[in-house]
């Protein structure tokens, strides 16, 4: 006990920079990384859902003969460049090169809404074919993990929106860019879900 007591009196007091809460920055990137790892919880049982259930089929036809992979592709693809552009976007912020950055950020809506398209007419042409989600346990799992994942590009669009009216009328301040940040975040796991999606729904359709 002597001992811990010397050490403490050696230590001396605490700096004043090093009491009291933590920064802003600090917060803010804790509580959303944590969002982000509970999200990528979700995803991750909606994978799991999916495996399960990919091969209940109920007589109705599997994954192979209904995805179009050619359409897949070109909406992986938008979806990869939207991540791209983004990454541009969020690098111009955080320089305050708003001249730089509105152009990436109107690129990755357009490829962001793009996405959304192309996701929307595979599903209104797989339901006009009678191959809804309650066809099949099959499809069921599938349209609830692509559909999930595609209402988070949508809340996602929206989010892109509210920060280009901020930065537009706020101007580059730290709050702002931190915003942006964590939506930038946001946009890649997104992606990263998508790669996930893509490789084992529609590249391992069986």
């Amino acid at each position: 006990m002597n001992v811990i007591n010397e050490a403490v009196r050696n230590i001396g007091p605490v700096p004043l920079s090093m009491r009291g809460p933590a920064p802003v920055q600090v917060v803010v990137g804790y509580g959303f990384w944590l969002f982000l790892l509970s999200d990528i919880i979700i995803f991750a049982a909606l994978f799991a859902a999916y495996a399960v259930l990919s091969g209940e089929t109920n007589g109705g036809p599997p994954g192979v003969t209904l995805f179009d992979k050619t359409h897949v592709f070109f909406e992986t693809a938008c979806l990869l460049a939207s991540s791209v552009t983004c990454g541009f976007a969020t690098l111009a912020v955080q320089r305050r090169d708003m001249l730089r950055a509105f152009p990436w950020m109107v690129a990755t809506l357009i490829l962001g809404v793009a996405f959304l398209g192309m996701e929307r007419a595979e599903f209104v042409h797989m339901l006009a074919t009678g191959n809804g989600p309650s066809r099949s346990a099959f499809l069921s799992a599938f349209f609830t993990l692509v559909g999930t994942h595609g209402l988070h590009v949508a809340a996602g669009l929206f989010w892109l929106v509210v920060m280009m009216l901020q930065i537009a009328t706020l101007g580059p301040r730290p709050m702002v860019r931190r915003r942006f940040f964590c939506f930038g975040l946001f946009w890649h796991a997104l992606d990263i879900v998508w790669i996930g999606v893509f490789t084992i729904v529609y590249l391992g359709a069986r």
